[in-house]
């Protein structure tokens, strides 16, 4: 980040917290999880809410986000998550019961088929290591060859909100 981001993002941050002290005068921080302070936190893209749905979309009625979203916290900044317990995995993805794992492999594996991810077999299986892509390339693909799932008002929505945010993946 430059030292124009970081003074812009300073400036918001204390705008941020004058407004959070004037709504909620009497906060104990304490309550608060600050990323900068706790350990657990990774990053995310700000869109990742209509990327997620996006997802969804193009997964025809079989929900493919909660696994995507699973993965990326698993994963550091090397984009890359090794897959050695899928009963964990399927769970922590909100897929419990007996056809649990079955369903999660069923919607990795979707992820893979639309090009989020790429696998590679390994100790566990044909589902041993998954890579991470960038949702936003992978989007902008799947736009690009008419994919039914991506209609120009979701496609629109995404590019709208990461000019906001700053993100030039799709340009």
């Amino acid at each position: 980040m430059n030292k124009t981001s970081k003074r812009r993002m300073s400036k918001i941050t204390q705008k941020q917290l004058q407004l959070r002290k004037q709504l909620w005068p009497n906060l104990d921080e304490k309550r608060l999880w600050l990323r900068n302070e706790r350990d657990g936190f990774t990053t995310i893209p700000r869109t990742m809410p209509l990327i997620s749905f996006i997802m969804d979309c193009l997964s025809k009625n079989k929900p493919i986000s909660s696994v995507y979203l699973e993965l990326w916290c698993r994963a550091y900044d090397e984009c890359f998550v090794t897959l050695s317990n899928h009963h964990e995995h399927a769970k922590h993805s909100g897929f419990i019961g007996q056809r649990a794992v079955n369903t999660w492999k069923e919607r990795i594996r979707i992820l893979a088929e639309l090009g989020f991810i790429d696998l590679k077999a390994g100790p566990s299986g044909d589902i041993s290591y998954a890579l991470i892509y960038n949702p936003y390339e992978v989007i902008k693909r799947h736009k690009e060859s008419k994919h039914l799932g991506i209609t120009e008002e979701l496609y629109n929505s995404l590019v709208a909100r990461a000019i906001t945010i700053g993100a030039d993946d799709l340009e």
